[in-house]
């Protein structure tokens, strides 16, 4: 990590219905177990500002969300998210746990939308500097198994209102990045049963207290 901290910061990454809140509730009882201190966050989200530009994020409309529109929200809400929550408690010594962030960024708006990865790229360098997770757990999954698991928690919202197509450049954007990077992101086959999901949680996160 080139950030001067003494935390770790590990975030959790994946389409629709691969079960990110299940395995999240893994991961801060593993860390509780471990004595680690820890803060659990999400983006967009994670202070009273991001989370309103989560809701203007997610919430359906009849207006039509202008790509670059939807970029810039997703990271003024990171930016915010960063100099309030992440930084403070990194620099505190915590590990901080983000459900999602920069990586979902590349998936739904580069993959997803078509943006150019290359302006992606400039914004994360603003608001971020140097900064980048330690680790990238990245649940895998066929989309269309996970929009059937997610259809299943309730009504959908303006992305998961998406057509499948999407969420196939989804997925793709997500798996090349874990490729062109396997020292920082681990591939997890979220289709496999609950219990092998989780020992491989379990055997990355004993990995990366190790380093410490």
């Amino acid at each position: 990590m080139s950030q001067q901290t003494s935390g770790k910061f590990i975030t959790l990454e994946g389409g629709e219905g691969v079960g990110k809140s299940t395995n999240l509730r893994f991961i801060t009882e593993w860390l509780e177990r471990q004595g680690i201190e820890f803060v659990q966050t999400r983006e967009p989200g994670g202070t009273p500002l991001a989370e309103q530009l989560r809701t203007l994020l997610l919430e359906k409309r009849e207006e039509s969300v202008d790509p670059t529109a939807e970029l810039l929200m997703v990271f003024a809400a990171r930016a915010q998210h960063l100099n309030q929550v992440i930084k403070p408690a990194l620099a505190d010594g915590k590990w901080v746990i983000c459900d999602r962030f920069t990586d979902a960024t590349y998936a739904y708006q580069g993959g997803g939308r078509g943006l150019d990865r290359a302006m992606i790229g400039e914004l994360e360098q603003l608001v971020q500097g140097d900064l980048r997770p330690d680790r990238v757990l990245l649940l895998d999954l066929d989309p269309k198994i996970g929009l059937q698991r997610a259809a299943a928690t309730g009504e959908a919202d303006r992305f998961e209102s998406e057509q499948a197509a999407f969420f196939r450049k989804v997925r793709a954007a997500y798996r090349a990045r874990a490729e062109a990077a396997p020292d920082r992101y681990a591939l997890i086959d979220a289709s496999l049963p609950l219990q092998d999901v989780q020992a491989h949680l379990a055997r990355e996160l004993e990995a990366i207290a190790g380093d410490q």
